[in-house]
């Protein structure tokens, strides 16, 4: 939570009868932001990661397992930086330069940097303050194999519709539950998720993996966070069958920077 404090002079009076000064309340409050830390762990390793912000464990007995997402609540500020560990050994440092000034969920993601190395890579978002739910589409697999991302709406062939996710955009889709596919060039479908979008969240999709070169290889696989309730949509038919709008932002927010 950020906060930016608005100076006031606190009005004071005299009480006539007694000659008391009596001092009144400003009516001028603190501005409070309400934001969140929303993690995803997709550097591929059996081992699971910690969380540290300075010498605070974040991750408390539950480090973060490999394609696992979690929300921190704890207050961010500009100069944090957020260390990542495997046991007793550093993995990445990302340092936080900017934080927005207004209620804001701040999307951070740890991966692997190529085939060769156990180096890790960041990417980072902010997701704006939008009602529609809001789609992040990263691409965090290492290799050779392509695939691309769709979402489909629609109960039946006949009544479905599909659109390709871009990696590296944010895209608005109307509540409702959809299906999230991924695609080999052999235009087979690898895996499939399903997504219940809510008004006013932010999720993640994610692709995920590894063609080691030195090492354990790991499957592309899609994450998607978070898993939404479906009996939290709107019980109308109309929500539901709403047509697919996508509104693509105009570029991705990376005011969480460093590393």
């Amino acid at each position: 939570m950020m906060q930016v404090v608005l100076s006031a002079l606190a009005l004071t009076t005299v009480d006539g009868s007694h000659g008391v000064l009596r001092r009144q309340e400003s009516f001028v409050k603190s501005l409070e932001f309400h934001q969140s830390l929303r993690v995803c762990n997709a550097f591929p390793m059996e081992s699971p990661l910690d969380l540290y912000r300075g010498k605070t464990r974040l991750t408390g007995d539950s480090p973060m397992a490999y394609k696992s997402c979690r929300d921190f609540t704890e207050p961010m500020k500009s100069g944090d930086r957020l260390e990542f560990k495997i046991g007793d050994e550093t993995a990445g440092t990302f340092s936080v330069s900017d934080l927005p000034n207004n209620d804001a969920v701040l999307l951070l993601i740890i991966h692997r940097h190529d085939t060769l190395s156990t180096a890790v890579s960041f990417e980072s978002h902010v997701f704006a303050n939008l009602a529609n739910p809001q789609i992040a589409v990263i691409d965090a697999y290492r290799g050779k194999s392509a695939a691309h991302a769709s979402i489909l709406e629609g109960k039946t062939a006949n009544q479905s519709r599909t659109e390709e996710l871009r990696y590296d955009s944010v895209v608005a889709v109307n509540p409702g539950i959809y299906k999230v596919e991924l695609t080999g060039q052999d235009d087979e479908t690898k895996t499939t998720q399903q997504l219940v979008a809510l008004s006013h969240e932010s999720y993640v999709i994610l692709r995920t993996g590894v063609e080691a070169q030195v090492g354990t290889t790991f499957p592309q696989e899609l994450v998607i966070f978070p898993a939404s309730d479906a009996a939290k949509l709107k019980s109308s038919a109309g929500d539901l069958r709403a047509p697919l709008t996508f509104l693509t932002l105009l570029s991705v927010m990376f005011l969480l920077l460093g590393q």
